[in-house]
């Protein structure tokens, strides 16, 4: 009788799970992500996908892969390396094996290592020796056999069969980290719940992998205890679907029914679906023929007194620009969600990047000033989408929210908030009792002007594109537009009473202050604790609300002798800073590979600027 090995801790632990697209590894991931954290541990995932549909089988360009870092602590990134690589064919194999740590655990299908999925991954005959992965713990399960031989008896057809393989590579590694199968189960219940030949299949296949894992005793059991977190309701959530839940807490609070109107593109799609779903409560969308008629629709719902919300990513918030100057001219709330994608063109549709900033800044003619924020991590999504909201709405302008592909597809723990808790939203409308309606008469501290919803006897206003005066009269007067420019400028400026000082982690002053914007900041978060624990003299100071900057940001700027701003582009708010703050020099570090920084990257810069004399 085999002795029962002995259960490892440990506080950390990053998963890869690699395969075809067809190989349901972004399922996996998701079923294993979702099992974590209803255990209690805290840990952020990136789906990493082609953007093919159907991707060419076996290649390098067709693996799509899901990591997942799970920790008994605080988790702010999807780890750099990997402990444990699930690989279900050669390719994934190639295509991860630089971002596994020396000695980890490899978990490969060995009957998919033919001599031809060998040859299409890049490799002459044997990837284990060629890639030289002899100290790594290297399991080749028999996993495409194994589903075959435990659902011989069911009378699937064999492709039906085959898509369990990814269910017994997750039996394999809920062993491994000691997880219950229960929650997988029921997922396969609920899924198949009209075909529960399919949903038992499923099961079968998961808990072979289960034993099998157990039977082989080449695999050590980890156990990654639960995180002490604050008490409370939590749910796992994805930054698309906490976009749109803020969105719909806004409307809530605002006392609005929600309008969406978009044109599906990766990867903002997603909240466009998640919305349209919500019919329940009294959301209505419109998914339109494309993105100029998306977000003039959304323009017509907040002119009808919606709170209007319109999504896209980076090439159609380029169709989107006249509109939104529309938006601008017109005084009208309006919430634009630009998830950020590789460019320029079509470039990455499904890969991570932050090149949209001045797009977002300046990309209108004319002077154009919008209200320009990031969100900062798929949970805070929630936070951000809430607050463009209800900037929108009580200083009547449009706001533009950046996100990017890693924030919408990567998910995290997010504790539920209580409506009570969250700020009220106050629509400006035009009040009777301030005497005649006149259009562009605007509220002397915030500069907005007043919210007249059509159908209300007395408040006939002319609206449009051409310029306006006070009465909304169209006027060509040079000094009127001129006043309707200025005032439209300094009233995205008067958002500052909304805008938050910006924080610093760690020491007020010091020797390097690392900076970055939106989703960057779990990344540079983790480096900057492990740098100051090995005894570095720096601080972070992360960006949510970038036009207008936080009042304070040049006081805090001027408490370091060096600044170093990190941004998955060329350096746009690098630049946008030098514009804005003209009196520091800002050190760059920049990446545009439609991947997230590492940890580790970001240490090396800040240890050379560091010691740099």
């Amino acid at each position: 009788m085999s002795k029962k090995p002995q259960i490892v801790e440990k506080d950390e632990v990053v998963i890869r799970f690699s395969g075809d697209s067809g190989d349901g590894m972004q399922l996996t991931g998701t079923l294993f992500s979702d099992t974590a954290a209803l255990y209690g541990n805290d840990l952020a995932t990136f789906p990493d996908y082609p953007a093919e549909i159907r991707a060419p089988q076996g290649t390098v360009g067709g693996v799509s892969g899901f990591t997942v870092h799970l920790g008994h602590y605080d988790v702010s990134t999807p780890g750099d390396y990997a402990d444990v690589l699930v690989a279900m064919n050669p390719a994934a194999i190639k295509a991860n094996v630089a971002w596994i740590k020396e000695g980890s655990t490899i978990i490969y299908d060995k009957d998919n290592f033919t001599e031809k999925n060998i040859q299409k991954a890049g490799y002459i005959s044997d990837p284990v020796a060629e890639e030289k992965l002899d100290g790594y713990n290297i399991i080749a399960a028999p996993i495409t056999s194994m589903v075959k031989e435990a659902l011989k008896d069911f009378g699937l057809d064999p492709k039906s069969v085959l898509r369990t393989k990814n269910m017994f590579a997750l039996g394999m590694v809920y062993w491994m980290f000691d997880r219950k199968l229960a929650y997988t189960e029921d997922y396969c219940d609920t899924k198949f719940k009209n075909k529960p030949e399919i949903a038992r299949a499923n099961k079968i296949a998961l808990r072979a992998g289960y034993y099998y894992a157990e039977t082989i005793e080449a695999l050590t059991p980890v156990r990654i205890n639960p995180a002490s977190i604050a008490k409370g309701r939590y749910r796992n959530i994805n930054g698309n679907t906490a976009t749109a839940w803020g969105f719909l807490a806004a409307a809530e609070k605002a006392g609005l029914k929600l309008y969406i109107g978009s044109y599906p593109i990766t990867p903002a799609t997603g909240i466009l679906e998640e919305l349209a779903a919500r019919k329940d409560l009294g959301v209505i969308s419109f998914q339109a023929e494309d993105e100029i008629a998306g977000i003039c629709s959304a323009i017509g719902a907040s002119f009808s007194g919606y709170l209007a919300v319109t999504t896209t990513s980076g090439p159609g918030l380029a169709l989107k620009s006249e509109a939104i100057g529309l938006a601008v001219m017109a005084e009208l709330p309006l919430v634009v969600v630009d998830v950020q994608r590789g460019g320029p063109s079509t470039g990455l549709p499904t890969k991570t990047e932050q090149s949209d900033l001045f797009q977002a800044l300046y990309g209108r003619n004319g002077e154009c000033p919008v209200v320009v924020m990031a969100a900062t991590s798929p949970s805070d999504c929630f936070r951000f989408a809430f607050e463009a909201a209800r900037i929108a709405i009580e200083h009547m302008t449009p706001v533009l929210l950046l996100t990017d592909g890693y924030l919408a597809n990567g998910s995290e723990p997010w504790k539920i908030p209580e409506m009570e808790a969250l700020p009220s939203v106050t629509p400006p409308y035009h009040q009777p009792a301030s005497g005649e309606y006149i259009p562009y008469r605007r509220d002397e501290k915030r500069l907005n002007r007043y919210w007249a919803i059509p159908g209300i006897p007395g408040l006939e206003h002319r609206i449009g594109g051409l310029e306006k005066t006070i009465k909304g009269t169209v006027s060509y007067v040079p000094e009127n537009h001129e006043y309707m420019v200025k005032m439209r400028d300094e009233k995205v400026k008067r958002v500052l009473e909304k805008v938050p000082d910006l924080e610093v982690f760690g020491d007020k002053d010091g020797d390097l202050l690392l900076t970055g914007w939106g989703g960057t900041y779990g990344h540079l978060l983790t480096a900057v604790k492990e740098l100051r624990a090995e005894g570095y003299s720096i601080s972070l100071a992360g960006f949510n609300y970038i036009n207008p900057l936080p009042a304070n940001t040049a006081d805090v700027f001027k408490r370091f002798k060096k600044i170093a701003v990190c941004e998955l582009n060329l350096g746009q708010f690098a630049d946008y800073l030098r514009m804005k703050l003209q009196d520091f020099r800002y050190y760059q570090l920049n990446k545009v590979q439609g991947l997230p920084f590492t940890v580790k990257e970001i240490k090396e810069f800040c240890i050379k600027l560091l010691e740099e004399k």
